[in-house]
């Protein structure tokens, strides 16, 4: 099937045309139809699918066929709320480019950066806007936000919100938006509390399934290495000297985590970049773009902050610390291996991360293969090492008889 075959307007076909888009994607072509004919949708798919354009498209169709004439005139019209900073940014950059012959015009707000230049540009007129949930009731509260004339509500990274604490902001922003509209929600899974809510705010929808979670992307190498948890960074620097080329992410669950390793590897001198939620929202668009241009060959990250970005061309993907939800190993592993490519997924398993090695293999159906050949193999004996709690009883520069026996240490 070509974009052609989607009843798309000419604006849009040379728009997408001049970014060597012709065919659409399975997510693309099932999801389009339904948005054009005004259906509520529920999508489930990973990032890479192709899912912002699988809303953008018939967004903008829709729009272009009865815009305003007078710019001062615009009315936000289209509103996509999602949960991160960086994943606005996108969506916006995609808007514009899919609407580059339209004289449709999207805005995007989110926190962390100045406010007035936002209320600026909320004020000259917008047709499509993209926003954070706590930014857009923020400016909604200031009578700068007016979401009375909404037709289309885009819910996007649905699953993360709700993880993030949104549900509450989500659930009011649906309320401040006319009933009737269009509402579109899109989510790399599909627990019950998104289930819930769409259920809640949808009506009558149309599901769509793409490349569930349960796989990992074809063409990725899935080595697994087990190494005690203190040598997971000489682990590290040993194999990108060794055996990893080209551009890499480096995932860890920690803020702390990132800016650990984002020390180590810049003092052995490694051209590295780094995101996360503590970072200011300049420093994290610098870092990622850092990352995209290849002036950084290493992106570390946490899931939050790298969920939803659309990076192209990774070679390895490296699990540092092994997510506690299987899906999470799955979204990581789709970053790399994309378009018909290979790519490389390396796993540094310590001893207490086993037990989340066991629930991803049964998630995804498969072994992954355990490399042994490394210079910091675990013990197959060794134990989860068992942390001790603050706020002992001990007081300062006391120790328990057990603890003069044995030390415990943490890592």
């Amino acid at each position: 099937m070509q974009f052609k075959e989607l009843k798309l307007n000419k604006p849009i076909i040379r728009a997408l045309s001049e970014k060597d888009y012709s065919a659409p994607t399975l997510v693309q072509e099932r999801a389009i139809p339904a948005i054009l004919a005004k259906k509520d949708i529920i999508v489930s798919a990973q990032t890479g699918t192709g899912k912002t354009a699988a809303y953008a498209l018939p967004i903008l169709q829709l729009l272009f066929d009865k815009q305003d004439a007078p710019k001062k005139g615009k009315k936000i019209r289209t509103l996509i709320v999602c949960p991160t900073r960086e994943l606005a940014i996108q969506i916006e950059e995609n808007f514009e480019a899919y609407g580059k012959y339209t004289n449709l015009r999207t805005g995007v707000i989110f926190g962390g950066a100045s406010i007035q230049p936002q209320k600026d540009m909320l004020k000259k007129g917008i047709d499509i806007l993209v926003a954070t949930p706590g930014r857009l009731l923020d400016l909604h509260k200031q009578d700068v936000v007016n979401l009375d004339y909404i037709e289309t509500l885009v819910l996007d990274e649905a699953d993360l919100m709700l993880d993030m604490g949104f549900i509450d902001d989500v659930k009011k922003i649906e309320r401040l938006c006319p009933d009737g509209k269009q509402v579109l929600l899109f989510s790399a899974t599909m627990p019950y509390k998104v289930e819930h809510l769409a259920n809640s705010i949808l009506r009558d929808p149309e599901f769509v399934e793409v490349s569930p979670t349960s796989s990992a992307a074809k063409g990725v190498n899935q080595m697994l290495y087990y190494v005690p948890k203190p040598k997971k960074i000489e682990l590290c620097l040993h194999l990108l000297r060794n055996n990893i080329k080209g551009s890499v992410i480096i995932f860890r669950r920690t803020k702390y985590g990132v800016d650990k390793l984002e020390k180590t590897l810049l003092k052995n001198n490694y051209k590295v970049a780094s995101i996360h939620g503590d970072k200011a929202q300049p420093l994290r668009q610098v870092a990622l773009n850092e990352f995209k241009k290849g002036e950084a060959k290493i992106l570390i990250a946490t899931d939050v902050a790298a969920r939803g970005i659309d990076i192209k061309n990774v070679d390895t993907v490296i699990n540092f610390d092994i997510p506690n939800v299987s899906e999470t190993y799955v979204h990581r592993v789709g970053r790399t291996a994309r378009a018909g490519a290979s790519g490389m997924a390396l796993s540094f398993c310590s001893a207490d991360e086993k037990g989340y090695i066991k629930d991803i293999q049964q998630l995804i159906n498969t072994v992954i293969h355990v490399e042994e050949e490394h210079p910091y193999p675990l013990d197959p004996k060794a134990k989860p090492i068992v942390h001790k709690k603050k706020g002992s009883k001990y007081k300062k520069g006391r120790k328990s008889e057990a603890s003069k026996k044995k030390k415990k240490r943490w890592y």
